[in-house]
């Protein structure tokens, strides 16, 4: 059975050949145009790139700080209950030693 994947391989490949034939054809000045013209367009990508995870970082940063700021002020004790929440737990309670391995006995301590 014939499925989207098999027929865009196939017109992939038929696309692959015909960019290898069109290649092996042109010159060699025409063929280091096109590489200088595929380097500049490379370097303007990666350079895109750089800028979008460079405003990406500073949008979720400043999410962050607005929305704990969001958060303190529609539930003001929100700071407490998160470090509680995930904080360290300084107390020698019940769950601290949940993960505590075993001893000879396969008892945990």
């Amino acid at each position: 059975m014939v499925n989207n994947k098999h027929i865009a391989t196939f017109i992939l490949g038929a696309l692959a050949g015909l960019a290898a034939g069109k290649y092996t054809s042109m010159t060699d000045e025409e063929k280091e145009k096109m590489m200088n013209n595929l380097k500049e367009k490379a370097n303007k990508l990666k350079e895109e790139a750089s800028k979008s995870a460079e405003q990406a970082k500073d949008y979720f940063s400043e999410l962050a700080t607005k929305g704990m700021d969001s958060l303190k002020e529609h539930f003001p004790g929100a700071e407490k209950w998160m470090n509680d929440l995930f904080g360290n737990k300084e107390s020698g309670g019940d769950t601290a030693d949940a993960t505590a391995a075993p001893n000879a006995e396969g008892v945990k301590p």
